[in-house]
């Protein structure tokens, strides 16, 4: 490409908690893992192998969160996902014989083809789908970025110690994962305060990023608004959210996915099909759920009985249309903001990777279609990953960022409200506790140590920011409230124990069973 005009940087957020249950032998919350890597995750290194292979340019980062990298080597929820893909496989090939006089049949065969072209991804990766991600990023396409630990919401952690130990385990994670330190970070839900790059700083973390009002509203103001970074007073930088592209494709209203022609969420073959007929492919619970088969478009503002067939090739046709409008803005954006900056600009998109392909089916056709636009119809934009931009443009603005997140109404409400403050007094107290046992077990005994390893886990775990917003959401409220609880119930009996000196050995490997996450974790870190 010749000198371009600006530049556009994709930023993806891939995260799910850490859900994990062998004493079950399917759960209905592990699902969300499944749906995500056959609907999401996968779709995405697909793409990315493909046009890699066919050397197309493009450039994206993607976060993938601590939780999620322990979820996608965990060799239970790994076996687990390949059951449930032949399964779902084996309901696809139903699907396309019992529709054949339908015209539910082109929708059928599509839902086929993707889910052993899943098959074949994981094959190719040897079942290992980080290592699909690590061969892309090391030839140079993409960036993999790392997130705190459990997600935790950093800005309602009492204690710097907290915040670094969350920070210091993700990124170690993501060392132990990739083989690399992380130049980049995804802080929780954006959630930035004073004093958090600081931290970054500490464990060799080149940048983050905040929401728009985060930047905007920082000291001194931003001279080039968001599109470009700014440099903390620790010396690490942070790029902000750009506002227009986030509303063209989040907006229920305005956005891309919005469209008629695209499928439509809410109506699936779980409950549109006879009881007999899906039950094989139901939890042993029996209880009916949401398959991923979906047979109608969004249609337009009907009920859901009233929707119309999804049709694949005007969904296509849609994602190409969107694409190359979304890519002509860009362009348009670009050309305006060279001229008033007189710099060249970088048009940060961010999102939730989930958005592509879970609750947007056709999001990463819409992307792949981006990427080859970018590549053969214009010279005008360049995608980028933060890191080269920094590259090319080291010389940036001091500023104090502030204080915000990515939430509704920019700031912490949607984490500390009504419906989930009672959480933050037994997190605020284990978390104490957890700092005093590191202070305090200089050289612990083995069994003393293999303890005080899982009560860090739990904390960990206590920690993590889904569960407030979960409990906020009304989404799985009872299994938030249940993970918060025995996450506590967890750490507090085991503190009981270890300072009796009375540690119960089949307790504590019962919890090192079912909260197996970061096997290297060291105590020590809480310090």
């Amino acid at each position: 490409m010749t000198d371009p005009q600006g530049f556009w940087s994709l930023v993806l957020h891939a995260h799910l908690p850490y859900i994990r249950h062998p004493e079950h032998l399917d759960f209905l919350e592990e699902d969300w893992f499944y749906e995500a890597l056959t609907e999401t995750y996968i779709p995405i290194l697909s793409f990315a192998e493909r046009l890699l292979n066919e050397g197309v340019y493009f450039r994206f980062t993607i976060n993938l969160s601590p939780t999620l990298c322990s979820m996608m080597r965990d060799e239970l929820l790994m076996s687990r996902y390949k059951r449930h893909l032949e399964k779902m496989i084996e309901l696809s090939e139903k699907e396309t014989f019992r529709t054949r006089s339908l015209p539910f049949h082109a929708t059928a065969r599509m839902y086929e083809k993707k889910l052993k072209a899943c098959r074949e991804v994981l094959d190719r990766n040897h079942g290992r789908i980080l290592e699909g991600f690590k061969n892309v990023q090391n030839a140079g396409a993409i960036e993999i970025i790392t997130c705190c630990a459990t997600h935790g919401y950093l800005p309602l952690m009492i204690d710097r110690r907290a915040q670094a130990a969350q920070i210091r385990v993700g990124a170690d994670y993501y060392t132990e994962t990739f083989g690399r330190r992380p130049q980049g970070i995804w802080l929780a839900e954006c959630a930035y305060v004073r004093g958090v790059d600081d931290i970054l700083k500490e464990q060799g973390i080149r940048y983050f990023f905040l929401d728009s009002h985060g930047l905007l509203f920082s000291e001194p103001r931003p001279r080039y608004g968001v599109f470009a970074p700014v440099i903390c007073p620790s010396g690490v930088a942070a790029f902000a959210r750009d506002h227009e592209t986030a509303t063209q494709v989040w907006s229920a209203d305005q956005g891309y996915p919005g469209d008629s022609r695209y499928r439509e969420f809410y109506r699936d073959l779980g409950y549109d099909l006879e009881y007999s007929y899906v039950k094989p492919y139901l939890h042993s619970d029996g209880i009916r759920r949401n398959m991923g088969l979906k047979y109608h478009r969004i249609t337009g503002k009907v009920a859901l009985d009233q929707k119309e067939p999804y049709n694949p090739d005007w969904a296509r046709e849609a994602a190409a249309e969107h694409a190359g409008n979304f890519l002509f803005n860009r362009e348009q954006q670009a050309r305006y903001l060279n001229g008033v900056m007189g710099r060249k600009p970088v048009i940060v998109s961010m999102y939730d990777a989930e958005l592509y392909g879970h609750w947007w089916y056709e999001g990463p056709d819409f992307l792949e279609y981006i990427f080859r636009k970018m590549h053969y119809d214009q010279k005008t934009v360049k995608a980028v990953t933060p890191a080269e931009y920094l590259q090319m443009f080291p010389n940036n603005q001091m500023v104090q960022p502030c204080d915000s997140s990515w939430g509704d109404k920019g700031y912490f409400e949607v984490w500390l409200n009504g419906d989930n403050d009672w959480i933050y007094r037994h997190i605020h107290i284990i978390t104490g506790k957890m700092i005093a046992l590191a202070e305090r077990y200089k050289k612990p005994g083995k069994l003393e140590k293999r303890a005080l390893n899982q009560l860090a886990r739990e904390v960990l775990l206590a920690q993590g920011s889904d569960w407030a917003f979960l409990m906020t959401a009304g989404t799985a409220i009872h299994y938030s409230h249940k993970r918060t609880r025995d996450h506590v119930h967890r750490f507090l009996t085991l503190e009981r124990e270890l300072l009796g000196r009375n540690l119960n050995e089949g307790f504590l490997k019962e919890c090192e069973t079912k909260d197996n996450i970061f096997p290297n974790l060291d105590y020590k870190v809480f310090r």
